[in-house]
């Protein structure tokens, strides 16, 4: 039996890539390995949204190089946003030794190519058209990645998705639903959809109940309700929204039973010049407007976002528009990025990354700073309150958890507590974690 170690970067798009892959080499004969050493077949899932993420990759390959002194048989394999966006093979250039270099969308050639390079270290071919009916061999038995959408059409200036995961596509809502059933009847008790765009979702199908309260109105509020009625899942989360697509259908339906109190929504700049050249297509003035909104319909609810500081020609007066729309906004944390330029997308093509690393890294501690000072007097509110969270680890007689807003929480208690949804009373409310007792 074939053995095979999978490293997996970047966001959680990766990762249910890394589980479908996990299953796709599962189906075919071969076992994971946790060591790189006793791997046959070396493979990392990369991330190619800031050029740290690349970095990490030339280093990792660099690396294991070194094992085929002992195994020159051994496969090295890149997949993910890094050869997806490699349109004219200068990153695969970069990488010398690397036997298998594609996309995720091509994960189902794995078997193919892993045979003709050692033949007898897989069993059979897979039969798969499409890599997303791949049932993804997930390790986390409470809790399930689910893709709904991939790709993205939007070309914001800086960013590499267009290129790394093409055009948006949508997957059957009768596919999706099948899946989220499946996890549910496994044990599961929370979903969280994935897409680059995900509230974009467009249903080639349209397969949605009769009495579904956003039939023929928003596809994907239609999605929420309906998967909103599947028995034994508790939370439903989705990521990353798109400000533009956030219609009040969407909004409303964000007081179904089963949505966690908490929604991400990128703004990743607070300033409208700022906006436009990165081709982000709402204003300031319109992501406030739907801040108030979600707010209005479900008072208390957390929310997050993202933020790039020191993007091209950010002066410090468009920086102080984002600390401002931070205060305004009064978000309960952020994912701050400082940019960093992205080849062939429209920014480094047409525009200098002209602010200094020295002065990035100063907008990043002022948003850092202001970040911290607001989650902690958010985070007062919760003392003596009960929250409810779904405990995943347990350590030392610790176990920890995401709330229903998605705030760490720790309590006292044992292994048998994993996989539970349990109330939790916070006695001390601290930045980073709520710390409390569970409340039987």
């Amino acid at each position: 039996m074939g053995k095979y170690y999978l490293l997996t970067l970047g966001c959680q798009m990766n990762k249910n890539d890394s589980e479908r892959i996990s299953a796709l080499l599962e189906s075919v004969g071969m076992a994971k390995t946790d060591t790189p050493a006793e791997a046959d077949l070396l493979l990392i899932n990369t991330c190619s949204v800031r050029q740290s993420a690349e970095d990490r990759v030339y280093g990792m390959i660099h690396n294991w190089q070194a094992l085929r002194r002992n195994k020159p048989n051994l496969i090295i394999g890149v997949t993910g946003c890094l050869p997806g966006r490699d349109i004219d093979g200068k990153l695969k250039k970069k990488l010398e030794g690397v036997d298998l270099f594609f996309a995720a969308r091509d994960m189902i050639m794995l078997p193919k190519w892993i045979s003709e390079l050692s033949p007898g270290l897989v069993v059979a071919d897979a039969e798969y058209s499409d890599y997303l009916t791949i049932n993804p061999l997930r390790s986390n038995n409470a809790r399930a990645y689910i893709t709904i959408q991939t790709g993205c059409n939007n070309f914001c200036s800086y960013c590499v998705v267009p290129y790394a995961r093409g055009r948006e596509l949508n997957r059957p809502a009768k596919d999706i639903i099948s899946e989220a059933q499946k996890t549910a009847a496994a044990g599961c008790k929370e979903i969280i959809l994935l897409g680059q765009v995900v509230n974009n979702y467009k249903a080639p199908d349209n397969n949605f109940s009769v009495g579904n309260p956003y039939l023929n109105k928003d596809d994907f509020a239609a999605l929420l309700w309906e998967l909103n009625q599947i028995s034994g899942i508790e939370r439903i989360h989705f990521t990353a929204p798109d400000p533009q697509y956030l219609s009040d259908y969407q909004i409303e339906a964000l007081k179904l039973p089963q949505q966690v109190n908490y929604i991400h929504l990128p703004a990743q700049s607070g300033d409208n010049e700022v906006l436009k050249r990165m081709n982000r297509k709402y204003s300031r003035e319109y992501y406030v407007g739907l801040i108030k909104k979600i707010r209005n319909a479900k008072p208390g609810v957390a929310i997050g976002t993202d933020l790039i500081v020191g993007f091209c020609g950010e002066t410090k007066e468009q920086f102080e528009n984002t600390l401002d729309l931070y205060r305004q906004c009064d978000f309960d944390i952020s994912y701050t990025a400082m940019y960093s330029p992205r080849s062939g997308t429209a920014a480094a093509k047409a525009f200098q990354d002209n602010v200094p690393q020295a002065e990035k890294k100063r907008r990043w501690q002022a948003l850092q700073q202001l970040m911290e000072d607001i989650t902690y007097r958010k985070n007062q509110k919760y003392l003596g309150q009960n929250v409810s969270v779904l405990v995943e680890n347990c350590e030392n007689a610790v176990c920890s958890g995401n709330s229903s807003e998605m705030k760490l929480v720790q309590l006292s208690g044992g292994p048998d507590l994993i996989g539970k949804i349990v109330n939790v009373k916070i006695n001390q409310p601290e930045m980073w974690v709520l710390r409390g007792e569970q409340v039987i």
